[in-house]
């Protein structure tokens, strides 16, 4: 039996091809010939456009490249400069203001500031979780990590340590007062709340009855008047939720009763099929779909085992409340999701065109997640991910405006396809390339009826600054980067942009992720910055770190803040434009090879688990045992830099390697506890994980754009086909 079918001239590999026809399609109305047929047409016409900004961006690389070579170091005459990239096409004029005109956005993405987490749609486990973390434990996310100190007794580890949850309780009545204030008291007197003609009042100790300084943020309860089991208030646009039962272990502790506090958390997740997942052939790729499809439909589950334990996790249903008026009041218990799709540059042999070649990944993930999501759009309104009739689809790693404008025709041809209305897959663009930050206002016209989502990317904007300026100089350390002009303006810029075109009370504006899921307390000190900065929404690695995060914006009124900032300059082109690089970085041998260890480790510790176990995302020990999250935006700056380094004679290829091979040591001793782990240090030459980072490294100058995906795919293919 062959393993493709032919349809209309495609050759799809039978599992994806059962897939789509006996679990997407029913249900749809879509028929399986105008899906193929339209598919079919789609690629003809598409691909080769596809091709043709592939080109481009080739094009343009190697015309900066040139320039460089001609006027190395610093750039000394910017208006120069800008003048040449005007000239190459790499800078677009910018054309007359404008207000974007997206329609039926929901509100947790036009209105509500919040976290947003990003989850591998691969792992069923951590997108059920994700899609849960709409709502969150504030005294379990206290509890677990160390934003409370582990001394004098209040130590996190086992069973319940009644000290540590005093100070748990202490730091939540903290929070209480702060964006809950009563009309007298506060609320560590409280011993009662009842209510009385529709009004909340709150008994504290004394037998005093008093209200919410502010009543309107008492939104609803459970339970009787006379005795509620949750209360529920709003802040900011964000709920929280009172549990209350003088029963629980913690509730009969409490003075008012109270055995939780939770917090609406993270509102929106992107559910990701791209740097976080390792999909390199069509079985991995219908996991990725058939997770989708599980979260579209409402039904996705998930059973493990934990301390002997079987857990079934399912979605969260809906929650309700009666309101202070007698009404019946009813949230959502799930995130509104964003599917992530793959950027323009892979294809995939998942399916084949007419000649026999890869079809472009991206126009694939398009068309699946597309009809997938049909599924959601035809459930009951109350149940839907979309309660406004939308498709809401991240795309990353875009150059400039024509790569939006392809994104936009093609969403265009898939609704026709599909028989979608226009304008119901809504786009969220990633400003995480040069070209695209420079030109960030002409990339939002381009999708100005579907743009519901831009956002800064510290890691994969920095790879793309190395490799685009790589001839022009050596670059900083990587922990002195963030200390750059370019980085604070390009963080600036994009919420200028963001507010000058529109975006408030229609899109999200967003800042990068808290790549540090164990350090919560240094995040809470420093991540409050970015809803000051005027970001609607933020990155967090953890459903914890999405509940701690929801605290910052109690904290901060987002629309406030961009209020202000729509009359403030705008950020400085200049500044963006211009490459950091230095012509004597003055390191001594030491820092060198800190830096090196460091990079090489982190590079080493992320790809042998992603070639080796198909693993995109996870926690890797750094070099000092101190877990991050990494994904392929942090493997690209890592490998750029080395990249850089090497071609200005920072470091040498014999340095390099024998960093190599020291760090491959290391990494394998972090793992050793895993015994499916595959050493590397074991046989170098024979590793593929090992030669994988090798190539990453030696072959950063010709990979394109500095992305990792061609060399990952090419060498997870090679250790799948060992097995």
């Amino acid at each position: 039996m062959s393993d493709r079918i032919i349809k209309y001239d495609l050759q799809i590999q039978r599992s994806l091809y059962v897939f789509l026809e006996e679990e997407v399609l029913p249900a749809t109305d879509v028929e399986s010939d105008d899906f193929w047929s339209s598919f079919g047409n789609i690629i003809a016409d598409l691909s080769p456009i596809n091709r043709q900004l592939l080109n481009e961006r080739e094009r343009l690389q190697k015309e900066i490249d040139q320039w460089h070579l001609q006027n190395p170091g610093p750039i000394k005459n910017f208006s120069k400069y800008k003048e040449f990239l005007l000239d190459i096409g790499y800078l677009t004029p910018e054309g007359p203001d404008f207000s974007v005109e997206t329609e039926n956005v929901d509100e947790e993405i036009s209105h509500i500031s919040a976290p947003q987490l990003v989850v591998p749609i691969t792992n069923a486990r951590y997108s059920i979780n994700a899609t849960n973390a709409r709502w969150g434990s504030l005294y379990n996310a206290l509890y677990g990590s160390d934003v409370i100190p582990e001394e004098n007794g209040a130590d996190r580890s086992g069973p319940y340590n009644q000290n540590r949850g005093k100070l748990v309780i202490a730091w939540v009545r903290k929070f209480l007062d702060r964006h809950f204030p009563l009309q007298s008291g506060d609320h560590t007197l409280v011993e009662r709340y009842a209510l009385q003609g529709g009004v909340l009042k709150i008994i504290l100790q004394n037998g005093e009855i008093t209200q919410l300084k502010y009543p309107q943020q008492f939104k609803g309860y459970v339970g009787f008047d006379h005795n509620p089991t949750a209360v529920l208030f709003i802040n900011n646009g964000l709920h929280v939720e009172l549990q209350i039962d003088r029963r629980d272990p913690v509730g009969k502790s409490d003075l008012a009763g109270i055995k939780d506090v939770i917090l609406e958390s993270a509102v929106t997740t992107i559910q990701d099929c791209e740097d976080s997942v390792s999909c390199v052939d069509a079985e991995d790729k219908i996991v990725a779909y058939r997770n989708w499809l599980g979260l579209m439909r409402g039904t996705l589950e998930e059973s493990f085992t934990k301390d002997d334990i079987e857990i079934r996790r399912v979605l969260n249903s809906n929650r309700i409340y009666s309101t202070p008026e007698g009404s019946e009041l009813v949230l959502s218990g799930r995130s509104v999701l964003f599917i992530r799709n793959v950027g323009h540059l892979m294809t995939s042999d998942a399916i084949l065109d007419p000649e026999g070649a890869e079809i472009p990944e991206g126009i694939m993930d398009a068309m699946f997640t597309a009809i997938i999501s049909i599924h959601d759009l035809k459930r009951p309104e109350k149940f839907r991910n979309s309660t406004s009739g939308s498709v809401y689809i991240v795309k990353p790693k875009m150059h400039g405006p024509e790569e939006v404008a392809f994104t936009c025709q093609l969403f265009s041809r898939i609704e026709k396809a599909l028989k979608l209305s226009q304008y119901t897959l809504k786009l969220g663009i990633m400003d995480e390339e040069r070209r695209t930050t420079a030109n960030l206002k002409e990339c939002i016209r381009q999708a100005k009826k579907r743009v519901v989502f831009i956002n800064t990317g510290f890691l994969d904007r920095t790879g793309d600054e190395i490799h685009t300026s790589i001839h022009a100089g050596s670059v900083l350390p990587k922990n002195r980067i963030k200390n750059t002009d370019w980085i604070e303006s390009y963080e600036a810029w994009n919420v200028d942009i963001g507010l000058a075109t529109g975006l408030k009370d229609c899109a999200q504006i967003g800042k990068g992720m808290w790549a540090a899921p164990d350090l919560m307390r240094d995040m809470l000190t420093e991540k409050v910055s970015h809803p000051r900065s005027g970001a609607s929404t933020s990155w967090v690695p953890s459903p914890t770190a999405a509940t701690l995060h929801a605290t910052h914006y109690h904290e901060v009124n987002v629309a406030k803040e961009q209020l202000k900032m729509s009359s403030r300059p705008k950020a400085s082109l200049e500044k963006i434009l211009t490459p950091s690089v230095h012509e004597n970085l003055n390191l001594t041998d030491e820092q060198i090879q800190k830096e090196l260890d460091n990079n090489i480790q982190g590079i080493l510790g992320y790809v042998v688990r992603w070639i080796n176990h198909g693993i995109g995302c996870s926690k890797v020990p750094d070099i000092n045992d101190i877990g991050l999250m990494e994904d392929r935006a942090t493997l690209r700056i890592s490998s750029q830099h080395i990249s850089n380094w090497l071609l200005h004679n920072i470091c040498s290829i014999e340095q390099v390697a024998q960093t190599l091979k020291k760090m491959a040591s290391i990494v394998d001793e972090q793992n050793r506890p895993d015994s499916n782990y595959i050493p590397m240090s074991a046989d170098l030459d024979q590793s593929i994980a090992f030669q994988a980072a090798k190539d990453l490294i030696f072959n950063g100058l010709e990979s394109p754009n500095g992305y990792t995906e061609p060399i990952l795919h090419k060498r997870r293919k090679e250790f799948k086909k060992s097995l």
